[in-house]
């Protein structure tokens, strides 16, 4: 990448595709980001420069790309794709940019030191932990293959809610069914998998809504 073209992506800021980290002190926490773009549609980590979009490089680019891989490589499972590039800023320092694909062996997690694994997500400009629901919807999604499902007293419950309201929450729609959590969980998992509703996730709770494209038909 050259430096001309840095700027101009640093110019538009921080979205959904696009991460700004100063430095790399705390790798174990900015693998969260690359987890986060492979699991949602991709994106680039930019090391060395700041969120106000000041671009002030690594002194140390070659510590800090050591300490980024090893993160990656301890941290990420499973193991995702990525290019590294590092773009000279002055005589003295660079920026390391990572540009991960959006993946096709989502979800990806984060593990810590006691095993425990937590799987991320974009939304806007910040990575949030994906729900339970994401977490399905992004497992079974794997491929192309068409969902089908069978429209029954729970499904009419579920269209009757939506027809009253603009967005629900599983624990919504669990409560109006009179089913379990996990029941009405799975149904909603199914219809965005079947593109019936669309997901909207959320740091704190995931809303489902009816998808344009059903809408349309």
């Amino acid at each position: 990448m050259e430096l001309r073209l840095l700027k101009e992506l640093v110019k538009k800021g921080e979205g959904e595709h696009v991460e700004f980290k100063l430095k790399s002190s705390h790798p174990e926490k900015i693998v969260r980001e690359l987890v986060a773009f492979a699991n949602t549609g991709g994106g680039r980590l930019f090391v060395g420069v700041g969120d106000d979009r000041t671009i002030k490089g690594l002194k140390d680019a070659d510590e800090d790309d050591y300490a980024l891989t090893k993160a990656i490589d301890k941290y990420i499972f499973p193991k995702l794709s990525y290019k590294k590039e590092r773009v000279a800023v002055s005589p003295d320092r660079d920026v390391l940019v990572l540009t991960v694909p959006r993946s096709v062996d989502k979800p990806h997690y984060v593990t810590d030191e006691l095993g425990a694994r937590q799987a991320y997500i974009r939304v806007d400009d910040k990575s949030i932990q994906a729900s339970r629901e994401m977490k399905e919807i992004m497992r079974r999604g794997r491929g192309e293959r068409d969902i089908r499902f069978q429209y029954g007293e729970k499904e009419e419950l579920l269209m009757k809610l939506l027809g009253e309201k603009e967005s629900i929450t599983v624990d919504l729609f669990a409560a109006f069914a009179g089913i379990p959590r996990k029941i009405a969980s799975n149904t909603l998992v199914v219809m965005v998998l079947a593109r019936v509703l669309e997901v909207h996730p959320h740091e704190i709770l995931d809303k489902f809504t009816m998808s344009m494209a059903y809408q349309s038909n």
